[in-house]
Protein backbone atom coordinates (compact mmCIF):
# COMPACT_ATOMS: atom_id res chain seq x y z
CA UNK A 1 0.00 0.00 0.00
CA UNK A 2 1.02 3.37 -0.72
CA UNK A 3 2.54 5.33 2.59
CA UNK A 4 1.34 8.91 2.45
CA UNK A 5 1.99 11.60 5.61
CA UNK A 6 -0.19 13.58 6.29
CA UNK A 7 0.68 16.98 8.26
CA UNK A 8 -2.22 19.73 9.59
CA UNK A 9 -0.88 22.83 10.98
CA UNK A 10 -2.52 25.30 13.43
CA UNK A 11 -5.63 26.84 11.40
CA UNK A 12 -6.34 23.21 10.12
CA UNK A 13 -7.08 21.89 13.56
CA UNK A 14 -8.21 25.63 15.10
CA UNK A 15 -11.72 24.32 16.34
CA UNK A 16 -13.31 20.40 16.98
CA UNK A 17 -15.14 20.69 13.87
CA UNK A 18 -12.14 21.56 12.12
CA UNK A 19 -10.70 18.62 13.76
CA UNK A 20 -13.65 16.29 12.58
CA UNK A 21 -12.89 17.65 9.03
CA UNK A 22 -8.92 16.79 9.51
CA UNK A 23 -10.79 12.94 10.23
CA UNK A 24 -12.82 13.13 7.06
CA UNK A 25 -10.12 13.78 4.62
CA UNK A 26 -7.52 11.10 6.76
CA UNK A 27 -10.72 8.68 6.27
CA UNK A 28 -10.92 9.67 2.65
CA UNK A 29 -7.03 8.22 2.22
CA UNK A 30 -8.16 5.28 4.08
CA UNK A 31 -10.63 4.38 1.15
CA UNK A 32 -8.36 4.93 -0.91
CA UNK A 33 -6.10 2.01 0.35
CA UNK A 34 -3.48 4.54 1.70
CA UNK A 35 -1.83 4.19 4.82
CA UNK A 36 -1.63 7.48 6.49
CA UNK A 37 0.74 8.96 9.27
CA UNK A 38 -0.62 12.17 10.60
CA UNK A 39 1.32 14.99 11.73
CA UNK A 40 -0.58 17.90 13.87
CA UNK A 41 0.62 21.18 14.96
CA UNK A 42 -1.44 22.93 18.54
CA UNK A 43 -4.70 24.10 17.85
CA UNK A 44 -4.49 27.95 16.22
CA UNK A 45 -2.97 30.38 18.86
CA UNK A 46 -2.16 27.72 21.59
CA UNK A 47 1.48 27.79 21.64
CA UNK A 48 1.26 31.84 21.83
CA UNK A 49 -1.61 31.31 25.03
CA UNK A 50 0.89 28.96 26.65
CA UNK A 51 4.51 31.38 26.13
CA UNK A 52 2.44 34.25 27.19
CA UNK A 53 1.67 32.05 30.68
CA UNK A 54 5.28 30.78 31.07
CA UNK A 55 6.25 35.07 31.25
CA UNK A 56 3.41 35.45 33.85
CA UNK A 57 5.20 32.78 35.94
CA UNK A 58 9.40 33.56 35.07
CA UNK A 59 10.65 36.94 33.93
CA UNK A 60 12.62 34.53 31.56
CA UNK A 61 11.70 31.36 31.45
CA UNK A 62 14.02 28.26 31.57
CA UNK A 63 14.19 26.72 27.97
CA UNK A 64 13.84 23.11 29.73
CA UNK A 65 10.52 23.92 31.15
CA UNK A 66 9.56 25.63 28.04
CA UNK A 67 9.97 22.45 26.07
CA UNK A 68 7.73 20.77 28.49
CA UNK A 69 5.43 23.09 28.54
CA UNK A 70 4.98 23.80 24.80
CA UNK A 71 4.85 20.76 23.94
CA UNK A 72 1.36 19.93 25.62
CA UNK A 73 -0.12 22.29 22.82
CA UNK A 74 0.45 18.99 20.43
CA UNK A 75 -0.84 16.40 22.74
CA UNK A 76 -4.20 17.91 22.81
CA UNK A 77 -4.49 17.83 19.10
CA UNK A 78 -3.44 14.19 18.66
CA UNK A 79 -6.00 12.69 21.39
CA UNK A 80 -8.57 14.91 19.78
CA UNK A 81 -8.09 14.15 16.56
CA UNK A 82 -7.49 10.24 17.50
CA UNK A 83 -10.74 10.21 19.49
CA UNK A 84 -12.37 12.15 16.06
CA UNK A 85 -11.17 9.28 13.83
CA UNK A 86 -12.26 6.52 16.19
CA UNK A 87 -15.65 8.05 16.58
CA UNK A 88 -16.11 7.62 12.60
CA UNK A 89 -15.11 3.80 12.81
CA UNK A 90 -11.37 4.37 11.89
CA UNK A 91 -9.07 2.85 13.71
CA UNK A 92 -6.33 5.15 15.09
CA UNK A 93 -3.73 5.73 17.85
CA UNK A 94 -2.19 8.75 19.18
CA UNK A 95 1.95 9.21 19.79
CA UNK A 96 3.57 12.08 21.49
CA UNK A 97 7.52 12.97 20.45
CA UNK A 98 9.60 10.85 23.33
CA UNK A 99 6.99 7.96 22.52
CA UNK A 100 7.49 6.93 18.88
CA UNK A 101 10.99 7.86 19.86
CA UNK A 102 12.07 11.29 17.89
CA UNK A 103 15.77 11.55 19.17
CA UNK A 104 16.72 14.76 19.32
CA UNK A 105 20.13 16.99 20.45
CA UNK A 106 19.82 18.79 23.94
CA UNK A 107 19.18 22.24 22.24
CA UNK A 108 16.37 23.48 24.10
CA UNK A 109 13.59 25.31 21.75
CA UNK A 110 15.17 24.87 18.90
CA UNK A 111 16.46 21.17 18.98
CA UNK A 112 17.12 19.12 15.75
CA UNK A 113 16.13 15.83 14.64
CA UNK A 114 18.81 13.07 15.18
CA UNK A 115 16.81 9.04 14.82
CA UNK A 116 13.66 8.04 14.72
CA UNK A 117 12.58 4.65 15.82
CA UNK A 118 9.78 3.59 13.12
CA UNK A 119 8.74 0.15 14.87
CA UNK A 120 5.59 1.34 16.87
CA UNK A 121 4.23 3.04 14.24
CA UNK A 122 4.78 0.58 11.29
CA UNK A 123 3.25 -1.93 13.55
CA UNK A 124 0.23 -0.01 14.21
CA UNK A 125 0.56 0.27 10.15
CA UNK A 126 0.60 -3.33 9.62
CA UNK A 127 -2.58 -3.10 11.89
CA UNK A 128 -5.02 -1.21 9.19
CA UNK A 129 -4.42 2.06 11.92
CA UNK A 130 -4.36 5.51 11.54
CA UNK A 131 -0.99 7.05 13.64
CA UNK A 132 -1.60 10.39 15.00
CA UNK A 133 1.83 12.00 16.19
CA UNK A 134 2.32 15.04 17.59
CA UNK A 135 4.77 17.59 15.75
CA UNK A 136 6.83 20.18 16.74
CA UNK A 137 8.60 17.82 19.78
CA UNK A 138 11.19 15.38 20.53
CA UNK A 139 12.85 13.94 23.05
CA UNK A 140 16.69 13.84 23.96
CA UNK A 141 18.91 10.27 24.87
CA UNK A 142 18.39 11.31 28.21
CA UNK A 143 14.46 11.64 28.35
CA UNK A 144 13.92 15.36 28.16
CA UNK A 145 11.31 16.37 26.56
CA UNK A 146 12.36 18.96 23.47
CA UNK A 147 10.99 21.39 21.13
CA UNK A 148 12.14 21.82 17.49
CA UNK A 149 11.78 26.02 17.07
CA UNK A 150 8.95 27.65 15.15
CA UNK A 151 7.25 25.71 12.43
CA UNK A 152 8.94 22.23 13.12
CA UNK A 153 5.42 20.75 12.76
CA UNK A 154 6.56 21.02 9.32
CA UNK A 155 10.08 19.84 10.04
CA UNK A 156 8.27 16.45 11.60
CA UNK A 157 6.39 15.74 9.10
CA UNK A 158 9.24 15.41 6.68
CA UNK A 159 11.24 13.87 8.84
CA UNK A 160 8.79 11.10 9.68
CA UNK A 161 7.85 10.85 5.55
CA UNK A 162 12.09 10.12 4.93
CA UNK A 163 12.41 7.54 8.04
CA UNK A 164 9.26 6.07 6.73
CA UNK A 165 9.98 5.84 3.23
CA UNK A 166 6.63 7.69 2.44
CA UNK A 167 5.60 8.01 -1.12
CA UNK A 168 4.67 11.66 -0.28
CA UNK A 169 4.74 14.23 2.42
CA UNK A 170 1.31 16.37 2.69
CA UNK A 171 0.97 19.51 3.75
CA UNK A 172 -1.97 20.94 4.27
CA UNK A 173 -2.49 24.29 5.08
CA UNK A 174 -4.56 27.82 5.18
CA UNK A 175 -3.17 28.51 1.41
CA UNK A 176 -4.03 25.70 -1.69
CA UNK A 177 0.06 25.93 -2.86
CA UNK A 178 2.64 27.58 -3.38
CA UNK A 179 2.33 30.72 -5.54
CA UNK A 180 3.98 33.33 -8.08
CA UNK A 181 4.12 35.42 -5.19
CA UNK A 182 1.59 36.30 -2.50
CA UNK A 183 -1.77 36.72 -3.74
CA UNK A 184 -2.50 39.48 -1.50
CA UNK A 185 0.08 41.78 -2.78
CA UNK A 186 -0.59 40.95 -6.50
CA UNK A 187 -4.06 39.32 -7.31
CA UNK A 188 -2.42 38.05 -10.54
CA UNK A 189 -0.44 35.99 -8.42
CA UNK A 190 -0.97 31.75 -10.38
CA UNK A 191 -0.74 28.67 -8.24
CA UNK A 192 2.75 26.44 -9.31
CA UNK A 193 1.55 22.87 -10.25
CA UNK A 194 5.56 22.04 -9.10
CA UNK A 195 8.85 23.90 -8.38
CA UNK A 196 12.51 22.23 -7.35
CA UNK A 197 13.74 21.88 -3.82
CA UNK A 198 16.13 24.66 -4.60
CA UNK A 199 13.58 26.90 -5.75
CA UNK A 200 11.70 26.50 -2.95
CA UNK A 201 14.20 26.69 -0.02
CA UNK A 202 15.15 30.12 -1.65
CA UNK A 203 11.56 31.22 -1.70
CA UNK A 204 11.58 30.27 2.17
CA UNK A 205 14.68 31.85 3.15
CA UNK A 206 14.06 35.06 1.07
CA UNK A 207 10.49 35.55 2.82
CA UNK A 208 7.92 32.72 1.74
CA UNK A 209 6.25 31.79 4.65
CA UNK A 210 4.07 28.75 3.05
CA UNK A 211 6.96 26.17 4.63
CA UNK A 212 9.57 26.62 7.15
CA UNK A 213 12.86 25.89 5.67
CA UNK A 214 14.38 23.37 7.76
CA UNK A 215 11.18 21.32 6.47
CA UNK A 216 12.73 22.06 2.86
CA UNK A 217 16.48 21.32 3.35
CA UNK A 218 15.61 18.39 4.96
CA UNK A 219 13.16 17.13 1.98
CA UNK A 220 15.75 17.94 -0.04
CA UNK A 221 18.45 16.56 2.00
CA UNK A 222 16.68 12.65 1.99
CA UNK A 223 14.36 13.08 -1.45
CA UNK A 224 10.98 13.31 0.04
CA UNK A 225 8.14 14.56 -2.18
CA UNK A 226 6.29 17.39 -0.45
CA UNK A 227 2.84 18.63 -1.47
CA UNK A 228 1.60 21.70 -0.02
CA UNK A 229 -2.35 21.53 -0.09
CA UNK A 230 -5.22 23.69 1.79
CA UNK A 231 -7.31 21.92 4.54
CA UNK A 232 -10.59 24.10 3.59
CA UNK A 233 -11.09 23.40 -0.38
CA UNK A 234 -10.36 20.62 -3.20
CA UNK A 235 -7.25 20.71 -5.35
CA UNK A 236 -4.23 19.37 -6.32
CA UNK A 237 -1.70 21.55 -4.48
CA UNK A 238 1.98 22.33 -4.94
CA UNK A 239 4.42 19.35 -5.83
CA UNK A 240 8.03 20.06 -4.52
CA UNK A 241 10.43 17.83 -5.73
CA UNK A 242 13.65 17.63 -7.77
CA UNK A 243 12.17 17.42 -11.21
CA UNK A 244 11.62 20.66 -12.74
CA UNK A 245 9.13 21.17 -15.12
CA UNK A 246 10.13 20.83 -18.78
CA UNK A 247 9.30 21.53 -22.66
CA UNK A 248 7.33 24.78 -22.96
CA UNK A 249 5.82 24.53 -18.96
CA UNK A 250 9.91 25.07 -17.66
CA UNK A 251 9.44 28.86 -16.52
CA UNK A 252 11.95 31.20 -16.44
CA UNK A 253 11.46 32.53 -13.04
CA UNK A 254 8.70 30.59 -10.99
CA UNK A 255 8.19 33.05 -8.46
CA UNK A 256 8.93 36.30 -6.68
CA UNK A 257 9.42 36.47 -2.54
CA UNK A 258 9.93 39.42 0.06
CA UNK A 259 10.78 40.03 3.05
CA UNK A 260 9.67 42.77 5.05
CA UNK A 261 11.90 42.53 8.01
CA UNK A 262 15.12 43.37 6.74
CA UNK A 263 16.88 46.42 8.08
CA UNK A 264 20.35 48.53 6.46
CA UNK A 265 23.16 49.53 8.85
CA UNK A 266 26.01 51.33 7.28
CA UNK A 267 29.75 52.06 8.63
CA UNK A 268 30.87 55.37 7.35
CA UNK A 269 34.61 56.28 6.28
CA UNK A 270 36.06 52.93 7.31
CA UNK A 271 40.07 52.90 6.31
CA UNK A 272 40.17 51.01 3.07
CA UNK A 273 42.93 48.35 4.57
CA UNK A 274 42.61 44.36 4.46
CA UNK A 275 41.07 42.94 7.56
CA UNK A 276 38.82 45.99 8.16
CA UNK A 277 35.32 43.71 7.01
CA UNK A 278 36.68 41.48 9.67
CA UNK A 279 36.39 44.12 12.61
CA UNK A 280 33.07 45.48 11.70
CA UNK A 281 31.53 41.77 11.21
CA UNK A 282 33.41 40.02 14.03
CA UNK A 283 31.40 41.77 16.73
CA UNK A 284 28.37 41.71 14.83
CA UNK A 285 29.15 37.78 14.68
CA UNK A 286 29.64 37.62 18.48
CA UNK A 287 26.84 38.97 19.33
CA UNK A 288 25.14 35.53 17.68
CA UNK A 289 23.52 38.55 15.03
CA UNK A 290 23.11 36.93 11.79
CA UNK A 291 23.92 39.09 8.72
CA UNK A 292 22.20 38.69 5.06
CA UNK A 293 23.30 41.48 1.89
CA UNK A 294 26.98 43.14 2.31
CA UNK A 295 27.94 45.60 0.05
CA UNK A 296 31.12 47.89 0.30
CA UNK A 297 32.21 51.03 -1.73
CA UNK A 298 35.63 52.37 -2.14
CA UNK A 299 36.28 55.94 -2.37
CA UNK A 300 38.84 58.01 -3.79
CA UNK A 301 40.23 59.24 -0.75
CA UNK A 302 41.17 55.09 0.30
CA UNK A 303 38.03 54.97 2.87
CA UNK A 304 35.36 52.79 2.21
CA UNK A 305 31.31 52.69 3.36
CA UNK A 306 30.55 49.12 4.70
CA UNK A 307 26.62 48.70 4.56
CA UNK A 308 24.57 45.19 5.34
CA UNK A 309 21.79 44.52 6.56
CA UNK A 310 19.89 42.35 9.70
CA UNK A 311 16.81 41.07 10.72
CA UNK A 312 14.50 44.00 11.93
CA UNK A 313 14.44 42.79 15.93
CA UNK A 314 18.60 42.40 15.73
CA UNK A 315 18.59 46.27 14.28
CA UNK A 316 19.17 48.52 17.46
CA UNK A 317 21.67 45.60 19.21
CA UNK A 318 23.78 45.81 15.73
CA UNK A 319 23.87 49.75 15.28
CA UNK A 320 24.71 50.15 19.45
CA UNK A 321 27.89 47.62 18.72
CA UNK A 322 28.44 49.79 15.46
CA UNK A 323 28.73 52.65 17.36
CA UNK A 324 30.62 51.41 19.99
CA UNK A 325 33.35 50.31 17.29
CA UNK A 326 33.68 53.33 15.58
CA UNK A 327 36.26 55.21 17.18
CA UNK A 328 38.35 51.85 17.24
CA UNK A 329 38.36 51.84 13.71
CA UNK A 330 38.52 55.13 12.69
CA UNK A 331 35.28 55.36 11.21
CA UNK A 332 33.19 58.74 10.50
CA UNK A 333 29.49 57.39 11.63
CA UNK A 334 27.83 54.82 12.08
CA UNK A 335 24.06 54.75 10.62
CA UNK A 336 21.08 52.69 9.56
CA UNK A 337 17.37 52.77 8.42
CA UNK A 338 14.85 50.11 9.12
CA UNK A 339 12.29 51.75 6.32
CA UNK A 340 13.78 48.51 3.41
CA UNK A 341 12.42 45.22 2.15
CA UNK A 342 14.07 42.98 0.60
CA UNK A 343 12.21 41.65 -3.03
CA UNK A 344 13.70 38.44 -4.76
CA UNK A 345 13.51 36.88 -8.24
CA UNK A 346 13.62 33.09 -7.88
CA UNK A 347 13.81 30.11 -10.80
CA UNK A 348 16.32 27.34 -11.73
CA UNK A 349 15.67 29.07 -15.46
CA UNK A 350 18.33 31.92 -14.30
CA UNK A 351 20.90 29.42 -14.63
CA UNK A 352 20.81 28.83 -18.74
CA UNK A 353 18.99 32.47 -19.70
CA UNK A 354 21.26 35.66 -19.38
CA UNK A 355 19.95 39.32 -18.65
CA UNK A 356 17.68 38.32 -15.93
CA UNK A 357 18.97 40.93 -13.81
CA UNK A 358 19.09 43.64 -16.46
CA UNK A 359 15.28 42.79 -17.14
CA UNK A 360 14.92 43.50 -13.18
CA UNK A 361 16.18 46.40 -13.06
CA UNK A 362 14.96 47.38 -16.07
CA UNK A 363 11.37 46.71 -14.56
CA UNK A 364 12.05 48.27 -11.62
CA UNK A 365 14.07 51.71 -13.26
CA UNK A 366 10.26 51.96 -15.03
CA UNK A 367 8.67 52.50 -12.31
CA UNK A 368 11.22 55.01 -10.86
CA UNK A 369 12.51 52.70 -7.98
CA UNK A 370 16.37 53.15 -6.63
CA UNK A 371 17.92 49.97 -5.67
CA UNK A 372 20.19 50.45 -2.66
CA UNK A 373 21.43 46.95 -2.88
CA UNK A 374 21.73 43.82 -4.85
CA UNK A 375 22.94 40.01 -4.26
CA UNK A 376 22.82 37.53 -6.15
CA UNK A 377 23.14 33.39 -6.58
CA UNK A 378 22.75 30.63 -9.20
CA UNK A 379 19.12 30.70 -9.26
CA UNK A 380 18.28 34.09 -6.97
CA UNK A 381 18.66 38.21 -7.97
CA UNK A 382 17.65 40.16 -4.48
CA UNK A 383 16.76 43.93 -3.82
CA UNK A 384 16.85 46.06 -1.11
CA UNK A 385 14.66 49.08 -1.64
CA UNK A 386 12.60 51.40 0.19
CA UNK A 387 9.39 50.00 1.94
CA UNK A 388 7.19 52.06 0.85
CA UNK A 389 7.67 50.50 -2.90
CA UNK A 390 7.00 46.48 -1.89
CA UNK A 391 3.52 46.38 -3.85
CA UNK A 392 4.51 48.45 -6.47
CA UNK A 393 7.62 46.29 -7.24
CA UNK A 394 6.42 43.22 -6.20
CA UNK A 395 3.43 44.04 -8.95
CA UNK A 396 5.86 45.20 -11.82
CA UNK A 397 8.11 42.39 -11.44
CA UNK A 398 5.48 40.00 -11.76
CA UNK A 399 4.35 41.42 -14.88
CA UNK A 400 7.33 42.07 -16.28
CA UNK A 401 8.32 38.68 -15.89
CA UNK A 402 5.02 37.24 -17.20
CA UNK A 403 4.16 34.93 -14.00
CA UNK A 404 0.08 35.16 -14.38
CA UNK A 405 0.52 33.11 -17.60
CA UNK A 406 0.65 29.00 -17.37
CA UNK A 407 3.66 28.57 -19.17
CA UNK A 408 5.76 31.50 -18.93
CA UNK A 409 8.64 32.16 -21.20
CA UNK A 410 11.40 29.59 -21.50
Amino acid sequence: MALYVHKYGGTSVGTVERIKHVADNVIQARQRGEDVVVVVSAMSGETNRLVALAHEAQERPNIREMDVLLSTGEQVTIALLSMALQQKGCEARSYTGAQVRILTDRAHTKARIEDIDTERMRADLAQGRVVVVAGFQGVTADGDITTLGRGGSDTTAVALAAALKADECLIYTDVDGVYTTDPRIEPKARRLERITFEEMLEMASQGSKVLQIRSVEFAGKYNVPLRVLSSFKEGSGTLISYEEASGVEKPLISGIAFNRDEAKLTILGVPDRPGIAYKILGPIAQANIEVDMIVQNVGEDGSTDFTFTVHRNEYKRALEILQNICADLGAREAAGDTAIVKVSLVGVGMRSHAGIAAQMFEALAGEGINIQMISTSEIKISVVLNEKYLELAVRSLHEAFHLDQAAAAA
